[in-house]
């Protein structure tokens, strides 16, 4: 498997605003005495649902660069996944599974590992092109750690979102407008495979 999903110079700007955001992420982290060291909980259970075809692409590069055996086995633990989120979504539940990436408590895919799983767990912000203010907690754990403090510094997404659309578009260009949404988890990425050619 050698298809190349995205243009070198998309690749590269997808690679680049994901190094951004590990710096912000690790930054904040700091600054507040933060770690994911030891917790008892693992945030690749949550739900997340992913919103845009450079993502998509980017993690099937991740996929295709494996070898063929393990990318089989992972592709085929999603499958499990995306049935068992589709039980428990009929029975008006939130799903609460692993993601079938992660292999003993890591990532499979670290590198290309997507905007949400490398911002969560830290508090954070956005504002929306509507000019509203999003705020977000950030995970338990640091939910504690900043408990009763007066001001509590956010990772603002808001400029990493901007430049993952302005990378969406310049890649997709007009055909942004008329594809089909994207609203997936990494599962069900990985089990319907990479993305349709957009060249």
């Amino acid at each position: 498997m050698n298809q190349e999903l995205l243009p070198a110079d998309i690749s590269r700007r997808m690679a680049q605003l994901y190094s951004d955001m590990e710096k912000a992420y690790d930054e904040l982290a700091q600054g507040l005495d933060f770690s994911c060291a030891g917790c008892p909980d693992n945030c690749c259970d949550s739900y997340f649902q992913h919103h845009t075809y450079g993502e998509w692409a980017y993690l099937w590069e991740g996929l295709q660069a494996m070898e063929e055996k393990r990318r089989e086995t992972l592709i085929a633990r999603a499958a499990e996944y995306v049935k068992g989120s589709e039980r428990m979504l009929a029975r008006d539940e939130r799903p609460n599974l692993m993601c079938p990436l992660n292999e003993n408590g890591l990532c499979a895919l670290y590198p290309h590992r997507l905007m949400i799983c490398r911002l969560h767990g830290v508090p954070s912000a956005m504002t929306r092109p509507d000019g509203k203010r999003l705020e977000f907690p950030g995970c338990f754990r640091c939910q504690e750690l900043v408990s009763g403090r007066e001001q509590v510094p956010r990772l603002d997404r808001t400029s990493m979102y901007q430049e993952l659309v302005q990378i969406e578009m310049d890649w997709l260009g007009p055909r942004r407008r008329t594809l089909p949404k994207v609203r997936m988890t990494i599962a069900e990425m990985m089990v319907k495979g990479p993305p349709p050619d957009k060249r």
